[in-house]
Protein backbone atom coordinates (compact mmCIF):
# COMPACT_ATOMS: atom_id res chain seq x y z
CA UNK A 1 0.00 0.00 0.00
CA UNK A 2 1.24 3.51 -1.18
CA UNK A 3 2.08 5.87 1.86
CA UNK A 4 0.43 8.99 2.03
CA UNK A 5 1.92 11.60 0.08
CA UNK A 6 4.91 9.33 -1.74
CA UNK A 7 5.63 10.08 -5.04
CA UNK A 8 4.14 7.41 -7.43
CA UNK A 9 7.02 7.47 -9.32
CA UNK A 10 10.78 8.70 -9.29
CA UNK A 11 9.95 10.59 -12.87
CA UNK A 12 8.43 13.26 -11.11
CA UNK A 13 9.90 13.29 -7.80
CA UNK A 14 12.40 16.23 -6.76
CA UNK A 15 14.17 16.89 -3.97
CA UNK A 16 13.58 19.72 -1.51
CA UNK A 17 15.58 22.93 -2.57
CA UNK A 18 18.76 23.41 -0.18
CA UNK A 19 18.55 26.05 2.45
CA UNK A 20 21.66 28.01 2.16
CA UNK A 21 23.24 30.27 4.40
CA UNK A 22 23.27 33.59 3.71
CA UNK A 23 26.82 34.70 2.36
CA UNK A 24 28.08 37.66 4.32
CA UNK A 25 28.15 40.75 1.52
CA UNK A 26 31.92 41.08 0.11
CA UNK A 27 34.02 44.36 1.71
CA UNK A 28 33.19 47.36 -0.07
CA UNK A 29 36.43 48.11 -2.27
CA UNK A 30 39.42 49.59 -0.85
CA UNK A 31 39.39 53.57 -0.49
CA UNK A 32 41.52 55.27 -3.37
CA UNK A 33 44.84 56.50 -1.95
CA UNK A 34 44.41 60.01 -0.59
CA UNK A 35 40.69 59.92 -0.39
CA UNK A 36 40.91 58.96 3.35
CA UNK A 37 42.53 62.53 4.07
CA UNK A 38 40.02 64.10 1.71
CA UNK A 39 37.19 62.50 3.60
CA UNK A 40 38.67 63.86 7.16
CA UNK A 41 38.96 66.90 6.16
CA UNK A 42 34.80 67.48 5.45
CA UNK A 43 34.15 66.09 8.33
CA UNK A 44 36.53 68.84 9.83
CA UNK A 45 34.47 71.41 7.84
CA UNK A 46 30.94 70.01 8.71
CA UNK A 47 31.73 70.60 12.59
CA UNK A 48 33.10 73.62 12.25
CA UNK A 49 30.44 75.15 9.50
CA UNK A 50 27.69 73.24 10.15
CA UNK A 51 27.73 72.07 13.67
CA UNK A 52 29.88 75.47 15.05
CA UNK A 53 32.38 73.55 16.76
CA UNK A 54 35.99 75.26 17.25
CA UNK A 55 38.06 74.24 14.59
CA UNK A 56 41.07 72.86 17.40
CA UNK A 57 38.49 70.55 19.33
CA UNK A 58 37.57 69.44 15.60
CA UNK A 59 40.59 68.52 14.83
CA UNK A 60 41.59 66.44 18.28
CA UNK A 61 37.84 64.84 18.32
CA UNK A 62 38.65 63.85 14.17
CA UNK A 63 41.87 62.09 15.32
CA UNK A 64 41.56 60.90 18.48
CA UNK A 65 42.27 56.83 17.63
CA UNK A 66 42.75 57.78 13.79
CA UNK A 67 44.17 54.89 11.61
CA UNK A 68 45.49 57.63 9.66
CA UNK A 69 49.12 58.34 8.64
CA UNK A 70 50.39 61.49 9.90
CA UNK A 71 50.78 62.81 6.65
CA UNK A 72 47.21 61.76 6.22
CA UNK A 73 45.98 63.64 9.16
CA UNK A 74 48.36 67.24 8.27
CA UNK A 75 47.22 67.18 4.80
CA UNK A 76 43.73 67.12 6.06
CA UNK A 77 44.09 69.98 8.43
CA UNK A 78 45.55 71.80 5.46
CA UNK A 79 42.69 71.31 3.41
CA UNK A 80 39.98 72.31 5.79
CA UNK A 81 42.45 75.01 7.36
CA UNK A 82 42.33 76.52 3.91
CA UNK A 83 38.68 75.93 3.37
CA UNK A 84 37.96 78.27 6.42
CA UNK A 85 40.26 81.07 5.75
CA UNK A 86 39.41 81.14 2.04
CA UNK A 87 35.41 80.80 2.45
CA UNK A 88 34.54 83.47 0.71
CA UNK A 89 36.64 83.30 -2.46
CA UNK A 90 35.77 79.73 -3.02
CA UNK A 91 31.81 80.28 -2.64
CA UNK A 92 32.28 82.99 -5.18
CA UNK A 93 34.05 81.44 -7.69
CA UNK A 94 31.82 77.96 -7.20
CA UNK A 95 28.68 79.95 -7.27
CA UNK A 96 29.36 81.71 -10.54
CA UNK A 97 29.77 78.60 -12.23
CA UNK A 98 26.98 77.32 -11.24
CA UNK A 99 23.40 77.73 -13.23
CA UNK A 100 20.93 77.24 -10.43
CA UNK A 101 21.04 76.10 -6.78
CA UNK A 102 21.48 73.17 -5.44
CA UNK A 103 19.07 71.68 -2.66
CA UNK A 104 18.67 71.79 0.41
CA UNK A 105 19.12 67.81 0.60
CA UNK A 106 22.67 67.25 -0.99
CA UNK A 107 24.73 65.46 1.59
CA UNK A 108 28.10 66.28 2.00
CA UNK A 109 28.03 68.11 -1.40
CA UNK A 110 28.93 71.77 -0.92
CA UNK A 111 31.80 70.42 1.47
CA UNK A 112 33.41 68.16 -1.30
CA UNK A 113 33.02 70.75 -3.36
CA UNK A 114 34.86 73.66 -1.29
CA UNK A 115 37.72 71.52 -0.38
CA UNK A 116 38.13 70.75 -3.89
CA UNK A 117 38.05 73.64 -4.79
CA UNK A 118 40.73 74.79 -2.38
CA UNK A 119 43.33 72.38 -3.32
CA UNK A 120 42.78 73.69 -7.12
CA UNK A 121 42.94 76.80 -5.84
CA UNK A 122 45.43 77.42 -3.10
CA UNK A 123 47.36 74.44 -2.51
CA UNK A 124 48.34 73.33 -6.26
CA UNK A 125 47.08 69.82 -6.21
CA UNK A 126 47.35 68.26 -9.46
CA UNK A 127 43.52 68.15 -11.38
CA UNK A 128 43.58 64.98 -11.69
CA UNK A 129 43.86 64.34 -8.18
CA UNK A 130 41.76 67.19 -6.77
CA UNK A 131 38.86 66.29 -9.19
CA UNK A 132 38.78 62.62 -9.04
CA UNK A 133 39.08 62.32 -5.42
CA UNK A 134 36.31 64.43 -5.28
CA UNK A 135 34.05 62.04 -7.21
CA UNK A 136 34.83 59.64 -5.59
CA UNK A 137 33.91 61.04 -2.19
CA UNK A 138 30.41 62.42 -3.29
CA UNK A 139 29.74 58.77 -5.09
CA UNK A 140 29.99 57.11 -1.68
CA UNK A 141 27.53 59.90 -0.02
CA UNK A 142 24.34 58.60 -0.10
CA UNK A 143 22.60 61.76 -0.38
CA UNK A 144 25.02 63.32 -2.67
CA UNK A 145 25.81 60.46 -4.99
CA UNK A 146 23.32 61.39 -7.42
CA UNK A 147 25.79 64.73 -8.42
CA UNK A 148 28.92 62.86 -9.53
CA UNK A 149 28.72 64.54 -13.06
CA UNK A 150 28.05 68.07 -11.79
CA UNK A 151 31.06 67.70 -9.69
CA UNK A 152 33.42 66.64 -11.90
CA UNK A 153 32.51 69.51 -14.56
CA UNK A 154 32.13 71.82 -12.06
CA UNK A 155 35.20 71.30 -10.41
CA UNK A 156 37.49 70.78 -14.16
CA UNK A 157 35.91 74.13 -14.80
CA UNK A 158 37.49 75.59 -11.65
CA UNK A 159 40.82 74.41 -12.45
CA UNK A 160 40.43 75.74 -16.02
CA UNK A 161 38.81 79.01 -15.18
CA UNK A 162 39.15 79.60 -11.50
CA UNK A 163 42.75 81.34 -10.91
CA UNK A 164 41.22 84.37 -13.55
CA UNK A 165 38.05 84.51 -11.74
CA UNK A 166 39.97 84.65 -8.67
CA UNK A 167 42.40 87.36 -9.91
CA UNK A 168 38.72 89.99 -10.52
CA UNK A 169 37.70 89.29 -7.15
CA UNK A 170 38.81 91.26 -3.92
CA UNK A 171 39.79 88.38 -1.52
CA UNK A 172 40.10 90.51 1.32
CA UNK A 173 36.24 91.57 1.28
CA UNK A 174 35.35 88.19 0.33
CA UNK A 175 37.07 86.26 3.19
CA UNK A 176 36.66 88.69 5.67
CA UNK A 177 33.24 89.11 7.77
CA UNK A 178 31.97 92.62 6.72
CA UNK A 179 31.34 93.62 10.60
CA UNK A 180 35.26 92.19 11.39
CA UNK A 181 36.57 94.38 8.59
CA UNK A 182 34.52 97.39 9.77
CA UNK A 183 35.75 96.86 13.15
CA UNK A 184 38.96 97.26 11.85
CA UNK A 185 38.91 100.10 9.07
CA UNK A 186 37.17 102.43 12.35
CA UNK A 187 40.04 101.28 14.96
CA UNK A 188 43.17 101.30 12.38
CA UNK A 189 42.34 103.01 9.02
CA UNK A 190 41.37 101.39 5.68
CA UNK A 191 44.86 100.60 4.59
CA UNK A 192 45.71 98.87 7.81
CA UNK A 193 42.85 97.08 8.62
CA UNK A 194 43.36 95.55 5.00
CA UNK A 195 46.80 94.82 5.82
CA UNK A 196 45.48 93.20 9.03
CA UNK A 197 42.96 90.97 6.56
CA UNK A 198 45.34 89.89 4.10
CA UNK A 199 48.11 88.46 6.60
CA UNK A 200 45.67 86.76 8.42
CA UNK A 201 44.96 84.35 5.60
CA UNK A 202 48.24 83.35 5.90
CA UNK A 203 49.27 80.40 8.02
CA UNK A 204 51.21 80.89 10.47
CA UNK A 205 55.03 79.96 11.45
CA UNK A 206 55.50 77.93 14.06
CA UNK A 207 56.80 79.72 16.96
CA UNK A 208 58.83 78.25 19.98
CA UNK A 209 59.84 79.39 23.37
CA UNK A 210 62.92 77.79 24.81
CA UNK A 211 64.20 77.70 27.95
CA UNK A 212 67.72 78.56 26.88
CA UNK A 213 70.14 78.92 24.10
CA UNK A 214 67.86 79.91 21.52
CA UNK A 215 70.62 80.42 18.56
CA UNK A 216 71.51 76.27 19.37
CA UNK A 217 68.19 74.92 19.11
CA UNK A 218 67.41 77.43 15.89
CA UNK A 219 70.52 75.67 14.53
CA UNK A 220 69.65 72.26 15.71
CA UNK A 221 65.49 72.58 14.57
CA UNK A 222 66.72 74.40 11.26
CA UNK A 223 65.27 77.93 11.96
CA UNK A 224 66.08 81.16 12.87
CA UNK A 225 66.22 82.85 16.40
CA UNK A 226 63.97 86.34 16.27
CA UNK A 227 64.73 89.67 18.04
CA UNK A 228 62.36 88.81 20.58
CA UNK A 229 64.29 85.60 21.68
CA UNK A 230 61.59 83.35 19.59
CA UNK A 231 63.01 80.09 17.63
CA UNK A 232 60.99 80.37 14.52
CA UNK A 233 60.33 77.62 12.16
CA UNK A 234 57.98 77.25 8.93
CA UNK A 235 55.05 75.03 9.70
CA UNK A 236 54.53 71.42 8.81
CA UNK A 237 54.93 68.16 9.85
CA UNK A 238 54.37 66.82 13.42
CA UNK A 239 55.69 69.15 16.80
CA UNK A 240 56.13 65.54 18.54
CA UNK A 241 58.38 64.41 16.33
CA UNK A 242 61.22 67.54 16.58
CA UNK A 243 64.34 67.24 18.45
CA UNK A 244 63.55 68.36 21.71
CA UNK A 245 59.82 67.76 22.26
CA UNK A 246 60.28 64.75 24.54
CA UNK A 247 62.67 66.18 26.76
CA UNK A 248 61.10 69.14 27.41
CA UNK A 249 63.43 71.80 25.60
CA UNK A 250 61.09 74.09 24.26
CA UNK A 251 57.37 74.74 23.76
CA UNK A 252 55.07 76.25 20.97
CA UNK A 253 54.12 80.04 21.81
CA UNK A 254 53.84 82.28 19.09
CA UNK A 255 56.29 85.42 18.97
CA UNK A 256 53.74 88.43 20.17
CA UNK A 257 52.33 85.60 23.09
CA UNK A 258 55.79 85.19 24.58
CA UNK A 259 56.24 89.33 24.81
CA UNK A 260 54.17 89.79 28.22
CA UNK A 261 56.30 87.81 30.39
CA UNK A 262 59.39 89.73 29.62
CA UNK A 263 57.49 93.31 30.52
CA UNK A 264 57.88 92.21 34.06
CA UNK A 265 61.69 91.97 34.24
CA UNK A 266 63.29 89.73 36.42
CA UNK A 267 61.00 87.61 38.37
CA UNK A 268 63.56 84.98 40.27
CA UNK A 269 62.18 84.57 43.48
CA UNK A 270 59.36 86.81 43.18
CA UNK A 271 54.98 85.43 43.64
CA UNK A 272 53.69 86.04 40.56
CA UNK A 273 49.80 84.91 39.75
CA UNK A 274 48.98 83.50 36.03
CA UNK A 275 45.11 84.11 35.21
CA UNK A 276 43.06 81.97 33.04
CA UNK A 277 46.37 80.21 32.73
CA UNK A 278 45.45 77.06 30.51
CA UNK A 279 47.25 76.53 28.37
CA UNK A 280 50.11 77.06 30.06
CA UNK A 281 53.01 79.02 27.81
CA UNK A 282 53.16 82.23 30.31
CA UNK A 283 53.05 79.51 33.07
CA UNK A 284 55.98 78.03 31.74
CA UNK A 285 57.83 81.12 31.20
CA UNK A 286 57.55 82.64 34.33
CA UNK A 287 58.58 79.23 35.89
CA UNK A 288 61.85 78.72 33.33
CA UNK A 289 62.66 82.23 34.37
CA UNK A 290 62.58 81.38 38.32
CA UNK A 291 59.13 82.90 39.70
CA UNK A 292 57.06 80.82 42.19
CA UNK A 293 53.87 80.91 39.69
CA UNK A 294 50.23 80.30 40.95
CA UNK A 295 48.03 78.91 37.66
CA UNK A 296 44.91 79.63 37.70
CA UNK A 297 41.75 78.56 35.30
CA UNK A 298 38.09 77.77 34.95
CA UNK A 299 38.82 74.05 33.88
CA UNK A 300 39.75 71.17 35.32
CA UNK A 301 40.20 69.44 31.85
CA UNK A 302 42.76 72.55 31.11
CA UNK A 303 44.21 71.83 34.27
CA UNK A 304 45.44 68.85 33.40
CA UNK A 305 46.60 69.55 29.78
CA UNK A 306 48.88 72.36 31.35
CA UNK A 307 50.31 70.14 34.10
CA UNK A 308 50.67 67.42 31.57
CA UNK A 309 53.06 70.62 29.42
CA UNK A 310 54.91 71.43 32.91
CA UNK A 311 55.85 67.61 33.20
CA UNK A 312 57.21 67.46 29.77
CA UNK A 313 59.27 70.95 30.15
CA UNK A 314 60.47 69.58 33.98
CA UNK A 315 59.10 72.98 35.43
CA UNK A 316 56.66 73.35 38.45
CA UNK A 317 54.20 75.61 38.83
CA UNK A 318 51.01 75.75 41.91
CA UNK A 319 47.60 74.91 40.12
CA UNK A 320 43.94 75.81 41.27
CA UNK A 321 41.23 75.12 39.43
CA UNK A 322 39.05 78.37 40.59
CA UNK A 323 36.74 81.08 39.03
CA UNK A 324 39.72 83.86 38.43
CA UNK A 325 36.97 86.54 38.36
CA UNK A 326 36.34 85.40 42.32
CA UNK A 327 39.39 84.31 43.50
CA UNK A 328 40.46 85.45 46.84
CA UNK A 329 43.32 84.22 48.45
CA UNK A 330 44.16 85.37 51.52
CA UNK A 331 47.49 86.94 50.46
CA UNK A 332 48.76 89.49 47.49
CA UNK A 333 51.73 88.66 44.75
CA UNK A 334 54.55 90.52 43.44
CA UNK A 335 53.04 90.48 40.12
CA UNK A 336 49.82 89.76 38.38
CA UNK A 337 49.04 88.66 34.88
CA UNK A 338 46.08 88.85 33.12
CA UNK A 339 45.56 86.74 29.58
CA UNK A 340 41.69 87.18 28.92
CA UNK A 341 39.83 85.62 27.57
CA UNK A 342 38.60 87.12 24.54
CA UNK A 343 37.49 87.24 20.70
CA UNK A 344 40.97 86.07 19.66
CA UNK A 345 40.49 88.14 16.07
CA UNK A 346 44.16 88.44 16.36
CA UNK A 347 45.20 84.46 16.20
CA UNK A 348 43.02 83.84 12.69
CA UNK A 349 46.04 82.88 11.19
CA UNK A 350 46.27 79.75 13.72
CA UNK A 351 42.51 79.70 14.54
CA UNK A 352 40.55 80.60 11.12
CA UNK A 353 37.48 79.20 12.70
CA UNK A 354 37.19 82.96 14.59
CA UNK A 355 36.35 84.14 10.95
CA UNK A 356 33.38 82.13 11.02
CA UNK A 357 31.99 81.63 14.45
CA UNK A 358 32.67 84.96 15.96
CA UNK A 359 29.66 87.12 16.09
CA UNK A 360 29.82 91.46 16.67
CA UNK A 361 27.65 90.65 19.69
CA UNK A 362 30.55 88.31 21.18
CA UNK A 363 32.78 91.69 21.70
CA UNK A 364 30.85 93.23 24.28
CA UNK A 365 30.06 89.81 26.08
CA UNK A 366 33.85 89.14 26.44
CA UNK A 367 34.46 92.73 27.66
CA UNK A 368 32.39 92.43 30.40
CA UNK A 369 33.88 89.29 31.47
CA UNK A 370 37.78 91.20 31.18
CA UNK A 371 36.48 94.16 33.58
CA UNK A 372 35.35 91.30 36.06
CA UNK A 373 38.78 89.68 36.09
CA UNK A 374 40.80 92.88 35.82
CA UNK A 375 38.89 93.91 39.10
CA UNK A 376 39.56 90.94 41.07
CA UNK A 377 43.40 91.03 39.47
CA UNK A 378 43.67 94.45 40.94
CA UNK A 379 42.66 93.12 44.46
CA UNK A 380 45.94 90.47 44.45
CA UNK A 381 48.53 92.91 43.55
CA UNK A 382 50.85 93.74 46.03
CA UNK A 383 51.69 97.58 46.77
CA UNK A 384 54.62 98.24 44.17
CA UNK A 385 53.74 95.28 42.44
CA UNK A 386 52.92 94.66 38.78
CA UNK A 387 50.08 94.37 37.28
CA UNK A 388 50.55 92.44 33.36
CA UNK A 389 46.90 93.12 31.29
CA UNK A 390 46.94 91.32 28.03
CA UNK A 391 44.53 90.16 25.40
CA UNK A 392 45.27 88.77 21.68
CA UNK A 393 42.21 90.69 19.97
CA UNK A 394 42.24 93.07 17.59
CA UNK A 395 39.29 95.54 19.41
CA UNK A 396 39.60 98.14 21.24
CA UNK A 397 36.75 97.02 23.68
CA UNK A 398 39.29 94.48 24.48
CA UNK A 399 42.80 96.53 24.74
CA UNK A 400 43.34 99.92 25.26
CA UNK A 401 39.19 100.82 26.24
CA UNK A 402 39.80 98.46 28.75
CA UNK A 403 42.38 99.83 30.42
CA UNK A 404 41.16 103.18 30.27
CA UNK A 405 38.15 102.26 32.06
CA UNK A 406 40.02 100.03 34.59
CA UNK A 407 42.37 103.47 35.35
CA UNK A 408 39.30 105.59 35.47
CA UNK A 409 38.10 103.76 38.45
CA UNK A 410 41.04 102.40 40.20
CA UNK A 411 43.10 105.47 40.96
CA UNK A 412 45.47 103.28 42.88
CA UNK A 413 47.16 102.14 39.69
CA UNK A 414 49.55 104.01 37.22
CA UNK A 415 50.74 102.89 33.88
CA UNK A 416 54.47 101.53 33.42
CA UNK A 417 55.06 102.12 29.82
CA UNK A 418 56.62 99.64 27.86
CA UNK A 419 59.88 101.15 25.92
CA UNK A 420 60.92 100.89 22.00
CA UNK A 421 63.45 98.04 22.20
CA UNK A 422 62.71 95.80 25.68
CA UNK A 423 62.96 92.09 24.45
CA UNK A 424 63.47 93.45 20.98
CA UNK A 425 60.26 95.60 20.82
CA UNK A 426 60.00 97.86 17.78
CA UNK A 427 58.67 101.01 17.80
CA UNK A 428 56.17 100.02 15.63
CA UNK A 429 54.51 97.50 18.03
CA UNK A 430 53.71 100.16 20.90
CA UNK A 431 51.28 102.53 20.66
CA UNK A 432 52.02 106.18 22.02
CA UNK A 433 51.23 105.36 25.62
CA UNK A 434 53.68 103.06 25.76
CA UNK A 435 51.07 99.61 25.66
CA UNK A 436 51.84 96.60 23.00
CA UNK A 437 49.79 96.94 20.11
CA UNK A 438 51.38 93.99 17.57
CA UNK A 439 49.36 93.63 13.70
CA UNK A 440 49.63 90.33 12.26
CA UNK A 441 51.96 91.81 9.49
CA UNK A 442 54.30 92.71 11.84
CA UNK A 443 57.27 91.11 11.87
CA UNK A 444 58.52 90.63 8.03
CA UNK A 445 60.48 88.14 7.13
CA UNK A 446 61.98 86.28 3.52
CA UNK A 447 59.11 84.68 2.56
CA UNK A 448 55.16 85.11 3.89
CA UNK A 449 55.47 81.33 5.39
CA UNK A 450 58.15 82.76 7.73
CA UNK A 451 56.42 86.63 8.47
CA UNK A 452 54.23 87.66 10.78
CA UNK A 453 52.98 87.43 14.77
CA UNK A 454 49.94 87.25 16.16
CA UNK A 455 48.03 90.72 16.77
CA UNK A 456 48.08 91.30 20.48
CA UNK A 457 47.72 93.68 22.88
CA UNK A 458 49.64 94.26 26.26
CA UNK A 459 49.67 97.25 29.15
CA UNK A 460 52.00 97.78 31.96
CA UNK A 461 50.53 98.56 35.31
CA UNK A 462 51.80 99.23 38.96
CA UNK A 463 49.84 99.52 42.51
CA UNK A 464 51.10 103.01 43.88
CA UNK A 465 48.85 102.62 46.32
Amino acid sequence: MRKPNAPTSNKHWRPPPRQHKPQPKPPPPPAPAGLPAREAAVRLLTNVLGDGHAFDGAVAKEFQGSALEPRDRALARLIAATVLRRLGELEAVLNSYLEKPLPKQKGALWPILLSGAAQLLFLETPPHAAVGLAVDQVRRDRHAGRYDKLVNALLRRVAREGAATLQAKDGVALNTPAWMLQRWTKAYGTETARRIADASLTEAPLDLSVKDAPETWAERLGGRVLPTGTVRLAAGGRIEDLPGYADGGWWVQDAAAALPVHFLGSVVGKSVVDMCAAPGGKTAQLAAAGANVTAIDLSGARLQRLAANLERLQLKAELVEADAGAWAPARTFDAVLLDAPCTATGTIRRHPDILRLKRPDDVAALAAIQTRLLDNAAKLVAPGGTLLYCSCSLEPEEGSQQIERFLARNNGFSPAPIAPGEVGIAAEWLTPAGELRTLPFHLAGDTPQLSGMDGFYAARLVRTA
